[in-house]
């Protein structure tokens, strides 16, 4: 859902047919071929000619996301202030790690950012309180909760300023019938999901004879409990793209402090904003987080000393430029 850590050589000028292509897939990551192409007005053949270089190029992966803010699970944003000489291995061997995402270098090269989603409470105690605190390097440790997300996980960023009209959203959206689910009940991922959702968090494109194979289920069961799955909203299907390709090219990590009273409505002001991919309410010494992305830094200026900088109740903002990205959504090794 938004820039990613891919650094391949890219066009000046974002390439108009690429852009529908990425926001298509941003709405329904799975769609057939044949339903962008008549949506988009172009052939099948063109559509899966994009498709497939975009990938082969590194620019484009399509996977499943746990949500786990609907699975009631922890996400911890980290900020660890390392020596400069420690900070790309330190987010290098943490973008190898399963429970990591969004890391990048930041404040010139001497903070490594990243959040964590620990699957048990183990897990997190031996990251935040264990390794973490024995790692050579790292002189500050910042662990946030992250309390409630405005904006980001299944919200893709290009519906706010995508090229495509509302009626090929309309016919472009996923919408799975919702499933049906006790009063109460938690929604879960089941232990016999696992196959499945591994399968799809290696390539959420995967045929459903590929998902077969890989859970040894029927192809109908596949077919069922994959779309009780997306209904549920504990996982769904998520792009990552590099930047280049819609052409924003600044990104920069917001630490924002508001009046208690101001949180919420700053928040979702944040979540209305062009500018902001990801934003969410965190505990620590900041009470916002959000990530802006600008095509380049006056429009980055612009961004913070008017929108931003005009909201009631903002009273600090502490801005973070991304040097570089290490993962989005998973890890591919930078190019040397």
């Amino acid at each position: 859902m938004g820039a990613a850590s891919m650094e391949s050589a890219m066009p000046d000028a974002p390439d108009p047919l690429d852009v529908k292509l990425l926001q298509a897939l941003e709405l329904d990551g799975r769609a057939p071929f044949s339903k962008i192409a008549a949506v988009l007005g172009v052939s099948d053949q063109t559509v899966a000619r994009r498709y497939r270089k975009l990938v082969s190029d590194g620019n484009l992966r399509i996977v499943a996301v746990r949500d786990h803010e609907k699975l009631g699970q922890d996400q911890w944003m980290l900020r660890l202030r390392c020596a400069p000489d420690g900070a790309d291995a330190i987010a290098t061997a943490l973008a190898r790690r399963p429970d990591t995402s969004w890391i990048g270098l930041t404040s010139g090269g001497t903070e490594v950012v990243c959040c964590t989603r620990p699957r048990t409470r183990t897990d997190q105690d031996e990251l935040l309180l264990a390794k973490l605190p024995r790692t050579p390097h790292i002189v500050d440790i910042r662990a946030q909760q992250m309390l409630h997300r405005f904006f980001g996980g299944p919200d893709g960023w290009l519906m706010k300023h995508g090229p495509l009209s509302d009626e090929q959203v309309a016919a472009l959206r996923c919408t799975p019938p919702a499933p049906a689910v006790r009063d109460g009940a938690p929604l879960r991922i089941e232990p016999e999901d696992e196959p499945l959702v591994a399968a799809l968090e290696q390539d959420g494109r995967a045929t459903y004879p590929e998902l077969q194979q890989a859970t040894g289920r029927s192809e109908s069961a596949v077919k069922r409990r994959l779309g009780a799955l997306l209904a549920s909203g504990v996982i769904y299907i998520d792009i990552e793209y590099a930047d280049a390709l819609i052409g924003l090219r600044v990104g920069t990590m917001l630490w924002i402090t508001t009046a208690p009273w101001a949180m919420d409505s700053v928040g979702k002001a944040l979540a209305s904003h062009a500018e902001i991919a990801h934003a969410t309410a965190v505990a620590g010494p900041s009470n916002l987080m959000a990530t802006a992305v600008a095509r380049d830094i006056p429009a980055l200026y612009t961004y913070l000393s008017q929108k931003l900088g005009q909201l009631d109740g903002v009273q600090h903002v502490e801005t973070a430029p991304f040097m570089r990205r290490v993962k989005q959504l998973t890890y591919r090794p930078y190019p040397r």
